[in-house]
């Protein structure tokens, strides 16, 4: 294990052009505002100089009361989102268990480790531990080649050499991603498995998807925490100010057809190559692209035309070198919209599952029943339940 993940972020390559540089999924959101926004609107300080420094880490299983004593903590100890200052790891000890995921393409491995296993608590807790060489950064890449680099020699040949080259600490960070405590189902998320395309009919989602997201509400209302109630936790805490408050870098506040934009877990926030913001309306109920009608337009046109404008204006991002879109099926079953940069091959970015924003108020411009009417395709993984019944309704 230690080679291999000395092979795999130790050395130089090529994987930091143009859109190689995707850790396949990892990525995060920003914005900021501009002239002409709605009089609600607020935009929080901050400019495309604070990128090298607010990196951000989102434990999303907090409770509102825990997240909000861990930066009370934090706070006391001078320690910020976006801190240089030294951290630990939120457990002690990591025993690989699995390697879940890799890829040597995106320079990216995915581990299952047991931790606190020497606190006597039984065999320890489950923890997810992402490790992603980070892109370079363009500015700094000259400084690779500074001076005397340490540099190791793997063949030679005419015009043409290849090097394994060691970076200096300040150019060498690889970015980590803690789950922790992780349940099952973080780990059935993380592990690679089969995917399989699917057409869900308008009938097929009222028959069979949407009774099967509601008997997870129904699970959470008789008191049960599942893991739907986790999904959606870190959501609530950042509308409600109790987590990321100060990693919230616009914001729409009216409660219908407002929304705050704020980095995604996933981008690093030190080039734009791979920007990518979310999006998150204030307004709860709008579970996906299937609850979306003509009562949504204002909502979903505040989202485009103010979060292109705070791109522009906070970045220098044009509207048309921005891809924005929605999931369906999403990751979380509220409603939020992504913005990336046009030449970052983003996952989630595939036809089978990317709807353009742009297309979706058109759409309910044109028909107020489009997305309660339309088949829509998607990929679903092997062990999804909801593959198996679509499939059994399908085949009745």
């Amino acid at each position: 294990m230690a080679g291999f993940l000395a092979e795999h972020f130790g050395s130089c390559s090529r994987h930091a052009l143009a859109e190689e540089t995707s850790c396949g999924g990892l990525c995060a959101e920003k914005g900021g505002a501009a002239a002409g926004v709605c009089a609600g609107a607020q935009l929080q300080p901050g400019s495309m100089a604070d990128l090298a420094t607010q990196p951000s880490k989102r434990k999303r299983e907090l409770d509102a009361e825990e997240a909000e004593a861990a930066s009370t903590e934090a706070k006391e100890a001078g320690v910020e989102n976006g801190t240089s200052a030294p951290v630990r790891l939120p457990f002690s000890g990591f025993r690989v268990k699995k390697v879940l995921r890799e890829s040597a393409r995106d320079k990216i491995i995915f581990l299952h480790g047991k931790v606190n296993e020497a606190s006597g608590d039984g065999d320890g807790e489950d923890a997810i531990v992402i490790l992603e060489k980070t892109p370079f950064q363009v500015e700094q890449v000259a400084q690779l080649l500074m001076g005397s680099p340490e540099l190791q020699l793997q063949f030679s040949n005419d015009i043409y050499s290849t090097y394994h080259l060691f970076p200096p600490r300040q150019l060498s960070d690889v970015k980590t991603t803690v789950v922790y405590p992780a349940t099952e189902k973080h780990l059935e998320k993380y592990l690679r498995q089969d995917l399989h395309l699917v057409r869900e009919t308008g009938a097929d989602y009222k028959n069979v998807t949407l009774p099967h997201l509601e008997s997870q509400s129904l699970s959470i209302q008789a008191g049960f925490f599942t893991e739907a109630t986790r999904t959606l936790k870190w959501v609530y805490n950042i509308l409600d100010k109790k987590a990321e408050a100060d990693r919230i870098v616009f914001e729409n506040p009216d409660p219908s057809d407002g929304f705050v934009l704020i980095p995604d877990l996933k981008w690093n926030q030190q080039q734009l190559d791979d920007l990518y913001l979310i999006a998150i309306c204030h307004r709860r109920g709008i579970r996906s692209l299937r609850d979306l009608t003509p009562e949504h337009l204002p909502l979903l046109r505040n989202i485009l035309r103010e979060g292109q404008e705070a791109i522009l204006q906070r970045y220098g991002v044009k509207g048309d070198r921005l891809r924005v879109y929605l999931h369906y099926l999403p990751s979380y079953y509220h409603l939020h919209v992504h913005f990336t940069a046009l030449g970052f091959e983003a996952p989630g970015s595939a036809v089978e599952r990317a709807h353009l924003l742009a297309e979706v108020i058109e759409n309910l411009e044109c028909d107020p029943e489009h997305y309660q009417r339309r088949t829509l395709t998607f990929a679903l993984r092997a062990d999804d339940p909801l593959l198996q019944l679509l499939q059994e309704a399908q085949r009745s």
